[in-house]
């Protein structure tokens, strides 16, 4: 077997095993020859021990696989980082080895002048390469450090470099795991904005043998949310108007953070006016003024009002609406005895079945229909019971009346009646009974 075959590897060595930094050596640039039972030998103890040189050089005989070393980054490729050790050319780290999870460049990892800790790969003097990896120093460093972490219970920041299938990728030293049921305290669609973001971190599953490593934001967020409720909800009373933000939007209603703590918003208390889905009026992010309706401690809930922090639409009534004056409506409600028109915002009047139409209707629905816009007359306003009386008919003309016959006219028939049955009624008795009559005489 060559010198050659003996010293160059081909894969990252396991990093179960931390060898001692190697100190810088003296002596020539010039790399002493090694005879080849010599680096044998230095092979099979590379992983565990390395001498004791001084100077600022390396031979040889202390580059083994698994050495580690300092050196300073003195180039940055997209694929791959130059580094200077000490030795008689540049060692070179490349991407797949400057981290323990997928970067897009090597500059996202390392810069020109930054000092860095290494591992030897492989060594090759024939073709002057030498492949040095810092993700397994970073490897090596981290499990004991996110060990301590874990049982410390202390709060790590890391940055998500990658948003997958069921969570994101943190760099942590080591390819971090955040499940999408661990990031935040409420549920998110689309992690797709996440990439990037610095995110305060809580270690929740530790797995050498697998190297598997699992995070969780929301661990740290429910801490502090239950460290602030208590507080926020204690400071709140019934009637409080004050300001707070949209935290996520349901189909019942909105959350909104007043303090640090959450309100519900029912969707009943979003408008006076009817609501179909909270994105009609909001949207995430939010800044809204709420009105506390009521703080439940015992239960954790506070109920909010955004329309009760609002000027009610019956305030609007005597302002806006005057008795006989004819505004545009819209039909919200159809029942037995007339129709509820919306006429503001919020303020619904009744017409009642008799003032729909000029003639009879046994029903709402024969001339209206739910959504349709009609023209009302205002009847009479009573803000105080929150009432207004409509007419739809007082807004269209009535009918012209049939004309009357005159005296002794005779009136048409109702119903169209035959020719031949009319020419019988203009017979007289004679030429309608003819012979039956002249036995009588």
């Amino acid at each position: 077997m060559t010198e050659e075959n003996k010293v160059q590897g081909n894969s990252t060595p396991e990093t179960g095993v931390n060898p001692e930094i190697v100190p810088a050596a003296t002596g020539e640039e010039t790399v002493a020859q090694v005879e080849p039972e010599t680096v044998e030998e230095a092979n099979v103890t590379a992983e565990t021990s390395a001498p004791e040189l001084d100077g600022d050089a390396y031979s040889v005989a202390q580059l083994k696989k698994g050495t580690v070393v300092r050196g300073k980054i003195v180039k940055v490729d997209d694929d791959q980082a130059f580094v200077d050790i000490g030795y008689k050319y540049d060692g070179v780290i490349p991407i797949r080895e400057l981290s323990s999870v997928q970067l897009g460049s090597a500059q996202d990892a390392v810069e020109v002048g930054q000092e860095v800790e290494l591992k030897v790969v492989s060594l090759n003097d024939e073709k002057e390469k030498l492949v040095l990896s810092k993700r397994a120093i970073d490897s090596e460093n981290a499990w004991s450090d996110l060990q301590a972490k874990q049982d410390s219970k202390e709060i790590i920041e890391a940055k998500v470099v990658d948003v997958v299938k069921g969570g994101l990728v943190v760099d942590v030293g080591l390819r971090g795991f955040i499940p999408a049921s661990m990031v935040e305290r409420h549920f998110v669609e689309d992690f797709s904005d996440y990439k990037g973001r610095e995110l305060r971190l809580r270690v929740k599953e530790l797995d050498r043998e697998k190297n598997k490593v699992i995070l969780s934001q929301k661990d740290v967020l429910d801490e502090e949310y239950e460290a602030k409720k208590q507080d926020v909800m204690g400071g709140l009373t019934p009637g409080q108007e004050i300001e707070g933000t949209v935290q996520r939007l349901t189909p019942f209603g909105v959350f909104v953070d007043v303090g640090g703590v959450d309100g519900l918003v029912h969707i009943s208390e979003m408008s006076w006016s009817h609501v179909e889905h909270p994105s009609e009026l909001v949207k995430e992010g939010d800044q809204v003024r709420v009105k506390v309706l009521k703080v439940d401690p015992a239960n954790e809930r506070i109920s909010l009002s955004l329309k009760a922090a609002q000027p009610g639409p019956w305030q609007r009534v005597k302002e806006e609406l005057e008795i006989g004056s004819i505004v545009t409506g819209t039909v919200k409600r159809l029942a037995s005895f007339g129709a509820f028109v919306e006429v503001l915002p919020g303020v619904e009047g009744l017409v009642h079945i008799s003032q729909i139409a000029h003639r009879h209707i046994g029903t709402p629905h024969e001339v209206l229909k739910e959504g349709e816009q009609v023209n009302v007359k205002i009847l009479d306003i009573n803000p105080d019971e929150k009432r207004v009386s409509l007419s739809i008919k007082e807004t269209e003309e009535a009918p012209a009346p049939a004309p009357r016959p005159e005296r002794g006219e005779r009136r048409a028939p109702k119903e169209t009646i035959s020719e031949e049955y009319s020419q019988a009624l203009n017979l007289t008795l004679g030429e309608r009974f003819g012979d039956k009559l002249s036995k009588f005489k």
